[in-house]
């Protein structure tokens, strides 16, 4: 059933001062995380998702600020319920915006565009070209400022993603006087979980516990923060987090506590993509807690959840997991497929520190043959070049002891990187591809004799020789010679 929508009023029966107050208000509600609300204040100006706002009689200034939070509003959203395209459309939107900056000559709302665009790079996970657009658009901004506060934010995200952590935590520590100085709640609070984030990765690549103190308290200091803010989702994150710190101190009861509270939150809010990430994290404790099948379907539903998300990076790092579960579980060709998975989409965004992670869990989770083997350390090696984590170092070095008798020299790099891909099959290639395993391994064991090679396969002489002479000439010469049979007496 179609629901009839409040008639939108033009813009032009709007004073420029009220369409200013309504994009302020949808502002405000999209930092509470408050979707629906934000939405309807726009209402007047703008019809969802997908929609261009109406513009109409409005002074270039405003008429910017109307398409800004039309984009702003429609990255965010698009994320949160993983509408396709969502943040192409919201990248031309806030593009529009920039231009009406441009004639106006404010050159600091066009650095602030291309900072929200920049935003919306980073949910595609287009890490490289969000982190350009963030340094230049920081390049045009004061040295203080909720605008720059969020740029910084983001761009420390971003190198944790990459796990750039000490770059990370660099970004912060440089600017945390002028996040002192801040009275927004919701950036304040962002300032301290994202701190704590950092903390919480060197307490694990370094193995700093003096860190993971730290972290808790960080995490205390934003959930105040978020509290006052009264965002209860990114309250969700806080307890995400506070249960990956429990999850690293082998506290797994009380890690899944804190994760059934931070799921129930972004379940009831209805954010997949938060609700998919935090599903990557009880497969993580699953499995350490040795409870593979359950892992399995965390890690799933994460996946199944973040690929309509379309943020490559988180996609990858749940593959990942899903890898590993089903590879301790005993099903290691799935796992092969999924790790190489994992792989394929960190690349298509270049994410090269996540597909080397893809790589090096791929060498410790399935047995390989020599080449895949050789390429995936190869790549790994490559892939995580300059990585800051310890961890992830010694892990290579684990790698590259089960080389040592079984490479003979360096891969060509394409070649390489070509032996981890999937690759499309046809099932009557791959069949008949087993089909002669099989049968040469049959005509091994049994000195090249077609009669007793057909015993072992189940089959008569007369259909083995049919299928050696039709299907498999190249086995041939596998076999023993043929004897000419005696003719029976007519």
């Amino acid at each position: 059933m179609k629901i009839a929508l409040p008639k939108l009023r033009t813009s032009h029966t709007l004073t420029n001062a009220e369409a200013q107050r309504i994009c302020g208000a949808a502002l405000e509600h999209k930092d509470r995380e408050d979707y629906s609300a934000a939405q309807e204040a726009m209402r007047p100006l703008w019809a969802g998702v997908g929609e261009r706002p109406d513009t109409e009689g409005l002074h270039p200034s405003i008429a910017a600020e109307v398409l800004m939070t039309a984009g702003i509003l429609t990255g965010w959203i698009g994320s949160k319920n993983q509408i396709a395209s969502s943040q192409e459309t919201a990248k031309n939107l806030i593009t529009e915006s920039a231009t009406y900056y441009e004639s106006v000559k404010d050159g600091m709302m066009i650095a602030t565009a291309r900072t929200e665009i920049a935003f919306c790079y980073y949910r595609e996970g287009e890490l490289n070209e969000a982190r350009t657009m963030l340094r230049e658009a920081l390049e045009q901004m004061p040295i203080a400022g909720n605008t720059r506060a969020r740029a910084l934010l983001k761009l420390s995200a971003l190198e944790c993603s990459a796990a750039r952590f000490h770059e990370a935590q660099r970004i912060l520590t440089d600017n945390a006087g002028m996040f002192r100085n801040v009275k927004h709640h919701t950036i304040k609070g962002g300032y301290h979980a994202e701190m704590a984030i950092i903390l919480r990765n060197l307490a694990a690549t370094e193995k700093r516990d003096d860190y993971i103190q730290q972290a808790i308290s960080e995490f205390q200091q934003a959930d105040q923060e978020f509290k006052l803010a009264h965002n209860q989702i990114y309250r969700a994150d806080v307890k995400n987090n506070v249960g990956l710190i429990l999850f690293n101190l082998s506290r797994y009861k009380e890690a899944h506590r804190y994760l059934e509270e931070a799921r129930r939150l972004t379940v009831r809010f209805k954010d997949q993509t938060r609700t998919g990430q935090i599903n990557e994290s009880r497969a993580q404790v699953f499995i350490a807690e040795g409870k593979f099948k359950d892992a399995e379907a965390a890690a799933r539903l994460a996946v199944f959840a973040l690929e309509k998300s379309g943020h490559h990076c988180l996609i990858a790092e749940a593959l990942i997991t899903q890898g590993i579960a089903l590879a301790r579980s005993g099903k290691t060709e799935r796992a092969h497929f999924i790790f190489q998975q994992a792989i394929e989409t960190a690349l298509q965004v270049n994410a090269l520190n996540m597909a080397g992670l893809a790589a090096l869990s791929l060498i410790e989770e399935v047995a390989l043959d020599s080449l895949t083997l050789q390429a995936a350390y190869q790549q790994a090696r490559e892939w995580l070049t300059g990585s800051q984590r310890k961890d992830v170092l010694l892990r290579l070095s684990d790698a590259a002891g089960k080389l040592v008798e079984t490479v003979t020299g360096e891969l060509d790099p394409d070649k390489a990187t070509e032996v981890l891909f999937t690759r499309p099959f046809n099932l009557q290639t791959m069949m008949l591809k087993h089909e002669g395993a099989l049968i040469k391994k049959a005509l091994a064991q049994s000195n090249g004799s077609v009669t007793h090679a057909a015993s072992l396969l189940g089959m008569s002489y007369q259909s083995l020789s049919y299928v050696l002479d039709t299907r498999h000439k190249n086995l041939l010469k596998d076999r023993s010679p043929k004897r000419p049979r005696a003719r029976k007496n007519q």
